[in-house]
């Protein structure tokens, strides 16, 4: 890197108070870095740090958030035993396993294409490349409620849309009222919302590829659909297990764009594991339950994230 100029580090000398400037020759380089560094690692934390500790201490006892001056027992792993043989919490996890799977796959799949198309660069890509990118720039609460509008069968386009499409009359059936078609509704928001990310990063693949590699596939008069399965896809598959691993991570914690579908319902159809964290937390106020029901979660997220991580590295460096 090139060193600043005289004259920018003589004005930065000149504008540094005296006093701060006696005191800053004093301290070596590793003092200097640890001035900048400090204030952020205190800022971690207090915001990151100390919540974490403070949730696994609260996990041990059976404190409830409601009634901060009873008597705090500590009740040992009793908590992580009843999360763990609580059947609430397993449906909640079955409902969540079902939103991840179709939410991931669908993503994966829709934006992979349209990066592909994207790729090709025919005329207007530009413009419509900026088109599939509006959904991902909205705000979850905005989507929520976008999408409940469009959901309602009186009134919602959604359903006018599926009756133009297969001729079922539009109020005979209720998106996010129908314990069969609610799982669907919010798939089907998040997969709007979220392929346009997806399709970003399978994009960045792809551009990163080299010409001269598919230069050679064609001197060896390597079709296309040959070219693609082994240069192509085997070259942006780093890319898509990384986008997979970002989507899983965030869709394991989704909560926003389901509490203002759903909020959970109908019944517990759509009830995934934040929204029983957030009942159990804030409407039944069992602190204690609810943290040892966070703290199993972030485990889970944890291991299985660091596994995912350690596949990932296997892929890239073969």
């Amino acid at each position: 890197m090139p060193s600043p100029t005289p004259g920018i580090v003589a004005r930065v000398a000149e504008a540094t108070p005296p006093a701060v400037a006696m005191r800053m020759r004093g301290l070596s380089d590793r003092a200097i870095a640890w001035l900048f560094v400090g204030p952020t690692m205190v800022l971690l934390l207090a915001i990151n740090i100390f919540p974490l500790i403070w949730t696994i201490k609260l996990s041990f006892t059976n404190y409830r958030a409601n009634r901060p001056n009873a008597n705090v027992l500590d009740v040992g792993i009793d908590n992580y035993v009843s999360v763990l043989t609580d059947p609430d919490i397993w449906l909640a996890m079955q409902a969540t396993a079902h939103f991840l799977f179709w939410t991931i796959f669908l993503q994966m799949v829709i934006g992979f294409a349209l990066a592909y198309l994207i790729d090709r660069k025919f005329r207007g890509h530009g413009f419509w490349t900026t088109m599939i990118l509006i959904p991902m720039m909205l705000s979850p609460a905005v989507v929520g409620n976008f999408w409940a509008f469009l959901y309602q069968p009186q009134i919602g386009l959604f359903n006018y849309a599926v009756s133009f499409l297969t001729g079922v009359p539009a109020s005979s059936f209720e998106m996010i009222g129908s314990v069969k078609l609610a799982p669907w509704a919010i798939i089907i928001v998040d997969t709007w919302m979220w392929t346009p990310y997806v399709m970003l990063i399978c994009l960045a693949g792809l551009r990163s590829i080299p010409d001269y590699i598919y230069e050679a596939a064609e001197v060896d008069r390597a079709s296309k659909w040959r070219q693609f399965w082994s240069i192509t896809l085997p070259m942006v598959l780093p890319f898509i297990m990384l986008a997979v691993l970002f989507r899983g991570i965030e869709n394991f914690k989704m909560f926003d764009m389901v509490n203002l579908l759903t909020s959970g319902g109908p019944g517990s159809a759509t009830e995934l594991a934040s929204i029983t964290l957030k009942r159990e937390a804030f409407e039944k106020w069992r602190t204690g339950y609810s943290s040892a029901f966070a703290i199993i979660l972030f485990v889970s997220v944890f291991g299985l994230a660091n596994i995912y991580v350690k596949a990932l590295n296997h892929v890239k460096n073969r």
